[in-house]
């Protein structure tokens, strides 16, 4: 572990500085504290103490990997290098598969080459002390450049011929049939040609419905948002929005079909069930990701259109907009600012703009509560990121945190307690800190010694912030996933949130990634990833008592390959029933893409 300075730094973040050489002041050491910082970073003015210690693997020494998260060298919040990509679906020099944007007043960035995301806390012991370990980290996607935007080639495409058919020969009778049919809301949901329950097992839970997607361009498609409500499940890709009756699949509306591909969806609904999508203007060089709908989803009506205006120079929606529900606002974020909408008419509330000392808002993040990210002093020795907490109805800051110049705000974990995931690529370190709740003040610092791993898919975004699945939060406690090894199972480690320190751990049932989705009924719900001859499943950890995962829904073994087929995927589990869908078509498959299957009791 690199070890704690001696003394928070002016600022109270405590980057950690090089592990070589001891910081000139840092806080006292831990029972095992890691290795010194060669020197504080320099901090925005007037921040409040307690951020840097205990130091924690660096967020980039981690070799990439799908999960957002890397994994910890050691605990403390700065100084290891990951092993893994953060918890960004994109890396530092890879831009998300909407192309990179000027973040903040700056000029475009390029991503770390870790395809998945910045690294993750911890990781690769010592992965990125040269040259040598981020050449390693890029040669583990291959990427494509066209057009100005960058892609990470994922292995495998979504080929129908790897869709198992179930051996009627071998297989007992089926117990119930899975209706199989295009994506595109046109068919009744009963006219497959495969039963996909044949040969399901006693315990195994049953195919409810499975969709195949509309035909996508050769260059692919995104295919983001996954919305459930208590009757229907809503998908968007490419350039429609399909729903689908939870229990049968049948189209609930008609597909709505936008005017140009979609490229940007809200993470949440709102309160009433609204859902809103971005779209392109149109389709040359010069168009702008700056048409946003909003859909009802219950009736599947168009609810409101906007156009997006342009802000200053730079200040634009490029090819790809954040967008996000907090109470009765809906926020569409710009390349260096953002608007807040009314959720009920689309008609501007407030704008977040520019303030204080070149100060530009340019990431969000909703829910709970309403979370802007801004890139402060671009270019100066006061160069910093800064987090507030704004008031939705108003959009004006309830609070202000800055943080020291290289950290970068990169995910937030959690709005409802504030958990953030912070990165800096100079020093291949990064960090999780969670502030109290109303207050800029730092709660606690994740100091776990692990390689933690959640799973961060295609980000629209350089900075997605919300664009992690395995990760969940409650009041008192943070539930991250750990890097699997070869052979092994993963787990799940409990992190109090009091005092960063870990307070339980429990392994996956089978050696399979294990990652948590959400916490409910004293209880953390997780999804056990399926393998190529295993269904996933769907357990229930309890957090307290007994940890071990009590399996709610065993998924067959039949529709494996299926399952284990959704490279990029959005994850839910629901009233009983679990839903994966992709959120990435690659347009080169040859037959149709998956797009979403559902199972239930």
């Amino acid at each position: 572990m690199t070890q704690p300075p001696n003394q928070p730094p002016q600022g109270g973040f405590g980057a950690p500085q090089d592990p070589q050489q001891p910081p000139a002041q840092l806080p006292q050491p831990p029972a095992q504290p890691p290795q010194a910082p060669a020197q504080p970073p320099q901090a925005p003015p007037t921040p409040q103490p307690g951020y840097g210690y205990p130091q924690q693997p660096g967020p980039y020494g981690q070799p990439p990997q799908g999960g957002p998260y890397g994994q910890p060298q050691q605990p403390g919040p700065y100084g290891q290098p990951p092993q893994q990509p953060g918890p960004y679906g994109q890396p530092p020099q890879q831009p998300g598969p909407y192309g990179q944007q000027p973040q903040y007043g700056y000029p475009p960035q390029q991503q770390p080459p870790f395809p998945g995301g910045p690294p993750a806390p911890g990781g690769g012991k010592n992965f990125f002390k040269g040259r040598t370990g981020i050449i390693v980290a890029a040669a583990v996607a291959v990427v494509v450049i066209a057009g100005g935007v960058v892609w990470a080639v994922v292995g495998g495409g979504d080929d129908k011929k790897k869709d198992p058919v179930a051996d009627k020969s071998q297989d007992p009778k089926p117990t119930g049939s899975a209706p199989v049919d295009p994506g595109d809301g046109s068919g009744d949901g009963r006219d497959g040609k495969e039963d996909l329950n044949a040969g399901r097992q006693a315990g195994e839970s049953k195919v409810l419905w499975y969709k195949t997607a509309p035909k996508a361009p050769g260059d692919g498609a995104d295919a983001p948002g996954m919305w459930i409500t208590d009757t229907i499940a809503v998908k968007a890709v490419y350039n429609e929005l399909v729903a689908y009756n939870i229990s049968d699949g049948r189209p609930s509306w008609p597909t709505i079909k936008l005017p140009q591909k979609i490229c940007g969806a809200s993470v949440q609904k709102s309160d009433d069930d609204k859902v809103a999508v971005a779209y392109m203007s149109g389709v040359t060089d010069r168009a702008k990701c700056n048409q946003v709908q909003q859909i009802d989803l219950k009736t599947g009506k168009k609810d409101w259109e906007k156009k997006i205006p342009e802000g200053g120079l730079f200040d634009g929606t490029g090819t790809g907009v954040e967008l996000t529900y907090a109470g009765s606002t809906l926020m569409v974020g710009r390349q260096m600012s953002g608007l807040g909408l009314s959720a009920g008419d689309g008609e501007q509330v407030f704008e977040k703009k520019k303030y204080g000392a070149a100060c530009f808002p340019g990431a969000f993040a909703g829910g709970e509560r309403l979370l802007a990210v801004s890139s402060c002093g671009a270019g100066t020795d006061k160069e910093h990121d800064e987090i507030q907490e704004l008031d939705p109805a108003t959009g004006k800051a309830k609070w202000t945190r800055p943080f020291p110049k290289g950290w970068k705000v990169a995910r937030a974990y959690s709005v409802s307690p504030v958990v953030l995931y912070l990165t800096n690529e100079d020093k291949k370190q990064w960090n999780i800190t969670t502030l109290k709740n109303g207050s800029s003040a730092v709660r606690s610092e994740v100091s776990v010694d692990e390689d933690f791993a959640p799973e961060c898919g295609w980000a629209i975004l350089d900075r997605d912030l919300q664009g992690c699945t395995g990760v969940a939060a409650d009041t008192n406690t943070l539930y991250l996933p750990t890097k699997a090894t070869s052979g092994s199972a993963n787990e799940v480690v409990a992190i109090s949130l009091e005092n960063g320190k870990e307070r339980w751990r429990v392994k996956s049932p089978v050696a399979q990634n294990m990652l948590p989705l959400k916490t409910e009924g004293g209880a953390v719900t997780a999804y056990v990833n399926a393998s190529y001859d295993a269904g996933g499943r769907v357990v229930s950890i309890a957090t307290a008592g007994s940890h071990t995962p009590k399996t709610l829904l065993q998924n067959p073994a039949g529709t494996a390959q299926i399952e284990n087929g959704f490279y990029s995927k959005a994850v839910d589990y629901v009233d009983g029933r679990f839903y994966i869908s992709t959120t990435r078509l690659s347009g080169t498959a040859k037959g149709e893409e998956k797009l979403m299957l559902a199972y239930g009791k």
